[in-house]
């Protein structure tokens, strides 16, 4: 059973404003992680309700080239006006029918908690979860929470967006730090980066298609392969 949920902060631009002055508030701005590149120039600013920090346990070495530290600040990313969210309760599916730990579905369930009860854990090794939007769609961005009540980093995560289930025509990767291509789905350009409470935003400049895709291949504190939420905003077609 999950705890008790912890109540959350909606984060957004005004706050942002408000801490840069030295004021206090209870809002923060929405975070963005390393997106690819630089976000838009004109839009609106993406917000979500981000969870508590909550660190627990000693952190492993982290031995990887080229990686960002935890976001301890909340830059912001501009979205096309009208970009809803569209993952929520979604079906998930995965390259393990039958995770080791959780079920597929608190990908998309809305809470972005850490601690037992809001996460999936896929074995060792390559591994991947793909959330069927039910349409195609024009994201816009895709937000990610792997596993932060603990600072480490996920290895060779690849995002990737298409119409085909399978994968194997017309797709659009939106994010790859896998700088040697080891998971042979191309070698990337984005840097690794440290787990926090804010997660992985990446831009998807309007990629188009119904599936999102996202691998990795463990991390730097085991071998397992986990997830807390993701979320894909765009519009449906």
């Amino acid at each position: 059973m999950k705890k008790q949920h912890i109540a959350s902060t909606v984060f957004t631009i005004a706050a942002l404003s408000l801490a840069a002055c030295g004021k206090k508030n209870p809002q923060e701005a929405a975070a963005v992680g390393d997106a690819p590149s630089a976000p838009a120039t004109s839009g609106v600013p993406l917000t979500t309700v981000l969870p508590p920090e909550l660190i627990e346990g000693t952190p492993q070495p982290m031995d990887v080239p080229n990686l960002v530290q935890a976001l301890t600040k909340a830059p912001e990313l501009l979205v096309p006006e009208g970009t809803t969210l569209l993952s929520k309760g979604k079906p998930v599916t995965g390259s393990e029918e039958s995770p080791m730990i959780g079920d597929l579905t608190l990908v998309t369930d809305g809470d972005k908690e850490a601690g037992e009860g809001y996460y999936v854990e896929l074995s060792g090794g390559p591994q991947w979860v793909q959330i069927d939007l039910q349409q195609s769609a024009e994201v816009s961005a895709v937000w990610v929470w792997h596993f932060h009540s603990q600072k480490r980093a996920y290895n060779d995560v690849v995002i990737q967006i298409s119409d085909d289930a399978e994968f194997k025509t017309g797709v659009t990767t939106i994010y790859n730090n896998d700088y040697d291509d080891s998971s042979k789905l191309g070698k990337g350009s984005d840097s690794p980066y440290v787990e926090s409470r804010f997660g992985l935003l990446v831009d998807a400049k309007g990629a188009k298609g119904r599936y999102v895709r996202l691998h990795s291949q463990g991390n730097t504190s085991n071998d397992s392969n986990h997830y807390i939420e993701v979320e894909v905003h765009g519009k449906a077609f």
